[in-house]
């Protein structure tokens, strides 16, 4: 084989939706935990309460979305792996009633603001 050929990064595009439902999603858990949002989506090392609620924010996308993992990773910027961790930490976490409740109660406010008819505002 002549000459070295570089491998490019994989990345697969993220529509401006998908970012705008995952930053609800983020924002939404940020108020409800008491973490802070900007930090939910930086990298790197996260301190525990901050990493936990970026897992709820993974999971609310992936539930109440409907999300693949795979998507949910890649609007995150994580692999699948991580998000199935998060994905199985938050639904054991569910068994308690607190973080049962808040989830429910997150999945219903998406609910609400994506089956309402859209408004379109004049320009």
């Amino acid at each position: 084989m002549g000459g070295t050929r570089m491998l490019e990064e994989y990345r697969v595009p993220v529509t401006d939706e998908d970012r705008g439902k995952a930053g609800l999603a983020v924002h939404l858990v940020a108020v409800r935990t008491g973490a802070q949002a900007e930090r939910m989506t930086e990298g790197g090392r996260l301190d525990p309460l901050t990493s936990k609620a970026r897992w709820l924010s993974m999971y609310l996308s992936h539930i109440a979305f409907g999300w693949t993992l795979e998507r949910v990773g890649h609007v995150f910027g994580v692999n699948r792996a991580t998000v199935g961790r998060a994905c199985r930490w938050a639904e054991d976490e569910r068994d308690g009633r607190r973080v049962d409740e808040l989830l429910s109660q997150l999945e219903t406010c998406i609910a609400g603001l994506y089956q309402a008819p859209r408004c379109e505002l004049p320009q």
